[in-house]
């Protein structure tokens, strides 16, 4: 929860105002269905990209999205014309593209966009793949490098989001600096760009930096910092963005192949956070050698492991248009690029979050955008594709019911699980999690296995038929090692359940 944080010693404790929070919509502020009766889906608009990376949207009347593409290229999509053909910024001269994960990483709009024509462009540039900030004037076809991070050992872990916050300053992710585990150390070192989100003001120069340090930025003044550092903690923040409903960032974090994380971290709360890598991956210990003895970290608000089938978690936007409002205003959605999962988050109201899975996206996602009004967007890198994101009110096809028994170190949960749909179910597999510590011992009326925190649990041979409004049983015998929490979210053959408690 962003509210709380582990108590553990902390570096420095600094808690400023950061993004000034414009008011929600009216129409955001209605109430909206639960997340299991919501689905998600996408239209392809676009075709023929070429691994698109980012997308932006100019508010300045034309209805125009802005496409990276990896090799160096920005193409525009309009909903009448389609995709342009022909690049409007074209920088390859300037981008080192070798390795999966290097090239034109990310795009932001100025908020004066309409009057300078300036596009800030992160990229990992030649000759020896430095994570860049540049200016480009689209008006006279012009790179201005701003901001270099050396990034030459590894080519992965570039972060590369960028976006305006709502005070006008620019904030940057840079990834750890690649490899894995941490090589450098540089999560938890404030002497380095690396594993970190920036804050600077491009509006200006200072001195000879092409910009501006915040003054409020909190390692500013602090000796061996750099002053551009706003959060540190980041293994490789490869998305993030900024609510505009409230100026609260959320921050999908890439794991090291046990937890992907997703942060939700509000104003007051940010300047200075600590987001726990290398010594947390997600809510375990990854490297109690990086856990400092005067270190606070900042709690992850959702994780879920790669054994769901996801490798790497797509930040994405909360969603502040009107069109679907009435589903998901205020909801988060995020994606995984290798499992086609839609993840919703919404805060419950008593300092929680509700999480379900929305449907599917296409297979590798790689960007949310969303336009001026709010209505969002993403790209996926291959074949390489633009597809609008659209929601449904859609009642659940199946229900979990369920009753626990726990005792010392063990737990019994039995479930029945009723098709509410209009169509039989020959074969299922329900999906689960278990909360961290919980194994399972045994289990009946199902073929179970676990893997990591994850269960599928297969119908067995006398109860694989349920026929619409019937029901079957099954259950399972967990030990663990004090957390004795029932899970809190199903799908049955990768559909959301209702869950009564």
């Amino acid at each position: 929860m962003p509210g709380r944080r582990w108590a553990i010693p902390m570096l420095l404790a600094l808690s400023l105002p950061l993004l000034a929070p414009v008011s929600a919509s009216p129409a955001t502020a209605a109430a909206v269905p639960p997340l299991e009766e919501i689905n998600a889906t996408t239209t392809q608009v676009a075709f023929g990209l070429r691994r698109p990376t980012a997308i932006a949207a100019p508010d300045d009347g034309t209805d125009r999205l802005l496409i990276t593409e990896k090799r160096g290229t920005v193409r525009v999509y309009h909903p009448d014309t389609g995709l342009a053909q022909s690049p409007i910024i074209d920088i390859t001269a300037s981008v080192d593209e070798s390795g999966n994960e290097r090239g034109l990483l990310g795009i932001a709009v100025a908020p004066d966009f309409a009057r300078s024509q300036d596009v800030y462009l992160a990229y990992t540039a030649l000759p020896d793949g430095a994570v860049t900030l540049g200016r480009y004037r689209l008006d006279e076809a012009r790179l201005e490098p701003l901001l270099s991070q050396e990034h030459a050992e590894y080519s992965n872990h570039n972060g590369g989001q960028i976006t305006f916050g709502t005070d006008g300053n620019l904030y940057m992710s840079i990834g750890d600096g690649g490899a894995a585990g941490d090589p450098f150390d540089t999560g938890q070192r404030l002497d380095t760009l690396l594993g970190k989100i920036l804050r600077v003001d491009v509006r200006r120069t200072c001195g000879a930096l092409a910009y501006c340090i915040p003054a409020d930025n909190p390692f500013v003044g602090v000796a061996g910092a750099r002053g551009e550092v706003w959060m540190y903690g980041g293994r490789n923040p490869w998305r993030f963005s900024v609510d505009r409903a409230d100026g609260s960032l959320w921050i999908g974090d890439v794991g090291q192949g046990r937890w992907e994380e997703i942060n939700h971290v509000k104003p007051g709360r940010q300047a200075g956070a600590n987001l726990g890598w290398s010594c947390y991956e997600g809510l375990e210990v990854f490297d109690q050698t990086q856990c400092g003895s005067g270190a606070t970290y900042t709690k992850p608000v959702f994780t879920y492991s790669p054994h769901t089938g996801g490798c790497a978690v797509i930040g994405g936007q909360v969603y502040r248009g009107q069109q679907f409002a009435d589903l998901v205003g205020g909801t988060y959605i995020a994606a995984d690029y290798c499992y086609m999962t839609v993840w919703a988050l919404r805060e419950n109201g008593s300092g929680g979050y509700a999480a379900a899975e929305l449907g599917q996206m296409p297979t590798q996602v790689t960007a949310f955008g969303a336009t001026p009004e709010g209505e969002l967007y993403v790209v996926n890198d291959l074949p390489g594709g633009l597809h609008r994101v659209s929601f449904e009110h859609a009642e659940p096809t199946c229900r979990i019911a369920y009753t626990t028994r726990a005792w010392g170190t063990g737990m019994t949960v039995d479930l029945t699980i009723t098709n509410t749909g209009t169509a039989p179910i020959s074969g299922w597999t329900l999906r689960f999690p278990l909360a961290r510590g919980q194994s399972v011992v045994s289990d009946w009326n199902t073929d179970l296995t676990q893997s990591g925190d994850m269960v599928s649990a297969v119908n067995a041979a006398h109860n694989g038929s349920v026929a619409p409004g019937q029901s079957v049983t099954m259950g399972y015998l967990v030990s663990h090692t004090g957390d004795a929490s029932p899970p809190s979210r199903f799908t049955l053959n990768r559909d959301t359940c209702a869950v009564t408690r």
